[in-house]
């Protein structure tokens, strides 16, 4: 039985990859950091219910990226054979306004952990989330040739976390990479990250709940896809005989302004009734187009998203009509039903979110 561990588990990512490594047979053990309040929602129905009916192999140990020790500690007791590190701050307008604390977690929280694996002395492989914000203002679409030109705070983090698991690469002979991810959302997403804000405030507009959303650049560009399927990418980087760092997308790009024209349109109201502009929403500096280029995912990994722009905001959709008690067309949960197999249900993204 492989043993991997996973930061940021009970994020939309850990939680969906965590579901995954499950299903696929892996010992899980997930970092979490200690608070007054549980954070576990993502993982509950993994609990409640097990695979085959046996006995979940998931395990959450305290720690802190902020911590050297906590961190070398599950390290050392685990002995994973794979890290999975996808804890940051990762809110990229927060990072304006908290920049040293985003510094110390989304930066040197990275190296805490590579050194703890080097210092083990293990084979243990080490998955670095990068991000498409190292590309800032570069020209789109973007591949791993592109110069990075971050653009906030965030991004610059992360560039420090992409270039020391490149150098504990090349340097120590570890197997690190790092996934340069685009954008991907689901019904798990953080509700203050713009794709989960609009479609949970087309629900609640639709209900009656609420009357105005309020946003900032309409016009930027993103490269969106379905989160699940990216994070059979990440454990697919981890599988190649040789580290490779890979830009991970759709390969193509819509604005923030055609998201919320889907979203409303899929409940038939009219975005321009609903939704206001707010300057407390614009980022210091504006990042106008991020668009992948996964050529390279597609040959070394022969990764191909199932689920294209259009489908995702009808999943997303669907996911907060249901969750807020109000009937939906049931587009999304068609293309769920259709698309994936057992390890990943509608009903998980509904009981995940809380309902």
């Amino acid at each position: 039985m492989k043993k991997a561990v996973i930061t940021g588990i009970t994020g939309q990512d850990g939680s969906y990859l965590a579901e995954m490594l499950l299903h696929k047979g892996y010992e899980v053990h997930g970092v979490i950091r200690r608070a007054s309040t549980f954070n576990t929602r993502r993982l509950d129905h993994l609990y409640r219910d097990p695979h085959n009916g046996e006995k979940v192999q998931l395990f959450l140990h305290y720690g802190d990226l902020s911590s050297s020790d906590s961190l070398e500690r599950v390290i050392h007791d685990v002995h994973p054979d794979e890290v999975y590190h996808l804890a940051a701050q990762s809110h990229v307008r927060v990072s304006f306004d908290m920049p040293e604390y985003t510094g110390d977690v989304t930066g040197l929280g990275t190296i805490r952990i590579l050194e703890s694996i080097r210092r083990l002395g293990s084979n243990t492989r080490f998955y670095q989330a990068s991000t498409s914000e190292l590309f800032g203002s570069a020209a789109a679409p973007q591949s791993e040739t592109t110069p990075f030109q971050p653009q906030s705070p965030y991004a610059a983090a992360k560039l420090y976390a992409f270039w020391v698991t490149r150098n504990y690469s090349q340097g120590y002979d570890l197997f690190a990479c790092n996934g340069i991810l685009f954008n991907h959302e689901s019904p798990r997403r953080g509700e203050t990250f713009v794709t989960r804000k609009i479609t949970m405030a087309v629900a609640r507009i639709k209900a009656g709940l609420q009357k105005k959303l309020y946003l900032g650049n309409l016009e930027a560009k993103r490269d969106w896809g379905y989160a699940p399927e990216y994070v059979e990418a990440m454990w697919s980087m981890l599988q190649q005989e040789e580290p490779h760092d890979i830009v991970i997308g759709t390969g193509e790009a819509h604005t923030v302004r055609n998201f919320v024209e889907e979203a409303f349109g899929y409940v038939d109201l009219n975005y321009k009734d609903y939704v206001e502009i707010d300057p407390r929403y614009f980022r210091p500096t504006e990042v106008n187009h991020l668009e992948a280029d996964p050529a390279k995912a597609k040959r070394i990994l022969k990764w191909n998203p199932k689920v294209r722009y259009y489908d995702l905001v009808r999943i997303m959709m669907d996911a907060d009509l249901e969750l807020i008690g109000l009937e939906s067309p049931g587009d999304g949960k068609k293309i769920v039903e259709d698309k994936f197999d057992d390890w990943h249900n509608w009903e998980d993204q509904i009981v995940s979110m809380g309902r």
